[in-house]
C-alpha cells in the first residue's frame, strides 16, 4: 500500500479511487475488475478491505454473484458529498446554529443559488 515514493498514501485517497472506478465503470464490478481500473497498483487484500470498508460506512453496496461480490456506489458523487454534509450536521446538536454558520460564509453566488433551490422545492 505505499506510493511510489515510498509514502504511505492516506486510506481516504485510496477509497476515493476505488468510488472513482465504480463511477466511472456505471455498472456493479467485482473486486479484481476495480483492481485492474484503479490508476495505483493494489494488492488485491488491499481493493478487498477498501471496499468492505465502504460497504459498511453505506458508500456503496454489493449483490452475490458466483464466487464473491459485484460492487456498486449507492449515490453518485453529489450525492455522497450531500450525504457527508448531513453527517456533518447531525453530530452538533445545535442544527440551527451550524446552518446559520454554514449560510453566513456563503458567496453570493452560492447564496441565490441556495435561495433558488429552496423555492424551487417549496421551501
Amino acid at each position: 500500500m505505499a506510493g511510489g515514493d515510498g509514502e504511505r498514501r492516506p486510506a481516504g485517497e485510496l477509497e476515493a479511487s476505488v468510488l472513482a472506478a465504480l463511477w466511472a465503470a456505471g455498472k456493479p464490478r467485482s473486486a479484481a475488475e476495480i483492481r485492474s481500473e484503479m490508476p495505483q497498483p493494489l494488492a488485491r487484500t488491499t481493493v478487498a478491505t477498501l471496499l468492505i470498508r465502504l460497504y459498511e460506512k453505506g458508500v456503496i453496496d454489493r449483490k452475490p454473484v458466483k464466487r464473491g461480490f459485484v460492487y456498486f456506489p449507492v449515490e453518485d458523487a453529489h450525492g455522497l458529498t450531500a450525504r457527508r454534509m448531513h453527517r456533518e450536521l447531525d453530530q452538533d446538536g445545535d442544527r440551527s446554529m451550524v446552518l446559520a454558520r454554514f449560510v453566513e460564509r456563503l458567496s453570493p453566488t452560492d447564496e441565490a443559488e441556495l435561495r433558488r433551490l429552496l423555492e424551487e422545492n417549496g421551501h
